[in-house]
């Protein structure tokens, strides 16, 4: 067991000189000095947030898996366009932005990893929501955020290994890619075993979901608090994470919606690939944090996941805003274009339809 030294000096008068008040806890005595042992209640408290963090991420991946349907994800990866631009975007255009960011406001390398971290999280269960409320593409927002959260498994650490690389080299920081890789492997159950039950039960995965939803919420709160009572000296933060904290998912929304664009793709897919690009699973990076650093490494970057969760919801709900005003003074819902190219792209002709010239025949209406 750790120890410190304790001294105490003492000045009530000559019976003073040879008497002690040392603590009743006190392994060691002598004089004026004694030994305490060291307080354990941080160590402990940081032991069962870890536990929990990691139960509760797991609740949440397993309610994302009960929102995918297997037919309408094999549909997309049959047709993966509109995931392969989701892929260049969360795997491409983040973390290279969070690189960029670090460098620009010249952080400490340890920071810089956390946002590089961050950048690499892509699949937050609340783009779900957000694309649903814009007239997203759902089974593309679905399929983006199960595929992603698959592929941040290797594409994790490979970015991390690039991107810190000028760090590494110079032994600024030591990545922990062990505790990063089983902490990431080990979300590949709850995930599939959320797909099985909404295979076999898809009522019971909708009620799932919900609380999935809420446990998110919680998590997150849960982050904060904890958080702060383990590392005090991490709410002393520098003005430059502030700032990064909200270009970061501005900056992510942007450049996912104008690739997508680009790409080729409709508005409601620009939209969501947008929604899929800025909006990052901040849950799984705070929970990889805290399993994978030193408390001494997190007091310089536990507060961020916490920041761009502020500033990527704050973000997303202008975005919702500005849609719906844009749909209530703009466009018509009986002739909206987007819900038409929606509806025909997922919706199957019937086998016995006669078709002519495109047009289902009136029998089989």
């Amino acid at each position: 067991m750790q120890t410190y030294l304790l001294s105490q000096q003492f000045n009530t008068g000559p019976l003073a000189e040879n008497s002690t008040a040392c603590p009743a806890n006190a392994t060691i005595c002598s004089g004026a000095s004694c030994v305490l042992p060291e307080d354990n209640f941080n160590e402990t408290l940081s032991v069962i947030l870890s536990a929990v963090l990691t139960i509760m991420l797991a609740l949440v991946m397993f309610s994302m898996g009960c929102n995918v349907e297997i037919k309408k994800f094999l549909g997309h990866i049959k047709r993966p366009w509109g995931i392969f631009v989701g892929f260049l975007c969360q795997f491409g255009i983040m973390p290279l932005t969070a690189f960029l960011l670090s460098l620009a406001f010249n952080i400490l390398p340890i920071q810089a990893v956390v946002v590089l971290i961050m950048g690499c999280c892509p699949g937050g269960t609340a783009s779900n929501v957000i694309a649903y409320w814009v007239d997203g593409d759902m089974d593309l927002s679905i399929s983006m955020t199960t595929c992603s959260t698959l592929l941040a498994m290797g594409m994790m650490p490979l970015c991390l290994f690039i991107y810190t690389k000028m760090w590494t080299d110079s032994d600024a920081i030591v990545l922990p890619y062990d505790s990063i890789g089983i902490s990431l492997v080990a979300l590949i159950i709850p995930v599939s075993f959320g797909v099985y039950v909404n295979h076999r039960w898809p009522s019971k995965a909708k009620v799932i979901l919900k609380v999935g939803s809420i446990v998110g919420a919680i998590l997150i709160v849960l982050i904060a608090v904890v958080g702060g009572i383990l590392y005090k000296g991490s709410w002393i933060i520098s003005p430059k994470l502030w700032i990064i904290g909200t270009i970061f998912p501005a900056a992510g929304y942007s450049l996912g919606f104008f690739l997508a664009r680009i790409a080729g793709l409709s508005w409601h897919r620009c939209r969501t690939v947008s929604l899929e690009t800025g909006m990052q699973n901040t849950q799984l990076c705070s929970t990889i944090v805290q399993l994978s650093f030193t408390p001494e490494q997190l007091e310089l970057m536990f507060t961020f996941p916490l920041i761009y969760s502020i500033f990527q919801l704050t973000f997303a709900l202008l975005i919702l805003a500005g849609y719906r005003l844009y749909r209530r003074h703009r466009v018509k819902p009986k002739t909206d274009v987007e819900k038409t190219e929606e509806k025909e792209d997922t919706k199957s002709t019937p086998s016995h339809a006669k078709i002519n010239g495109g047009f289902v025949s009136n029998e089989t209406k």
